[in-house]
């Protein structure tokens, strides 16, 4: 059983997934059945159910589909954010992975971000962009350009100066040898450091929605904790987490694609 290297069948795999969701939900289920724990505190697991089905379909008053309209403006928000987090991000890791002397010099500025507070720095972007849609969007890009930054980095650093040194043997210059031999061998790495950053921004994503946000998953959690809806925020954050799970596992389907003897 204690062995990391064990390849496991596809469909064992996936029974024993799903029996960890079952066991989740039977536990969830025993213990608001027995009301061992107020509703208003931990609605039930049919209560979310019906509380999903009430947000999804069409709402008269508001002339629209709640849950699919705030559904749409999360994941644009974040797919606006990844763009900038990886046009921003990807080359300062390169540079930095690449030169050592541009590393001693911006690490002191990017490694401390990784352990500071960034929901923090929200009410400086308020003060700063205002209240709107910009300022969403580059909270969750620094949320995330400060992982993506090192992560890059340390890609680049971990390809063995061989293949450095090989280019160069061939003629290459320093930078040709970093650009077609060592940014290759490490673009596995940089990928999963990809999917890390996007990770990161769901996790954000309710927070940058709380400010002023018209619509979005963030939004309508805390119009339903508002107005005590448990069931509406449990919807809410479920529908967050399944999305950041179809965004990995997308991801990590095409970085399969892109380098499948990473896979192997």
């Amino acid at each position: 059983m204690w062995n990391p290297y064990d390849e496991l069948p596809q469909k064992q795999r996936q029974l024993l997934g799903v029996a960890a969701v079952a066991g989740v939900l039977i536990l969830w289920s025993t213990v608001s059945g027995l009301e061992l724990v107020a509703k208003a505190k931990l609605p039930a697991p049919w209560a979310v159910a019906e509380a999903f089905v009430q947000l999804l379909a069409y709402n008269e008053a508001k002339g629209e589909r709640l849950l699919v309209v705030a559904t749409l403006y999360s994941v644009a928000r974040v797919a606006a954010a990844g763009v900038v987090v990886i046009v921003i991000g990807l080359p300062i890791g390169i540079f930095m992975g690449a030169s050592t002397k541009l590393n001693a010099l911006l690490s002191p500025l990017v490694d401390p971000f990784r352990s500071a507070p960034i929901v923090a720095v929200l009410p400086i972007l308020v003060m700063w962009m205002g209240i709107g849609e910009e300022m969403k969007v580059a909270f969750l890009s620094l949320g995330a350009v400060v992982y993506l930054i090192p992560m890059v980095r340390d890609a680049i650093q971990a390809v063995p100066s061989s293949y450095w040194i090989s280019a160069r043997d061939l003629g290459a210059t320093p930078w040709e040898a970093v650009r077609l031999s060592v940014i290759p061998m490490a673009m596995p790495r940089i990928a999963d450091a990809i999917i890390v950053a996007v990770s990161v921004m769901w996790t954000y994503i309710t927070v940058a929605e709380y400010v002023n946000a018209q619509k979005g998953l963030g939004q309508l959690i805390q119009n339903a904790r508002r107005f005590s809806a448990m069931d509406q925020v449990f919807v809410g954050i479920i529908v967050i987490i399944g999305l950041a799970l179809v965004t990995y596992s997308a991801m990590t389907a095409l970085k399969r694609k892109l380098y499948p003897w990473e896979a192997q």
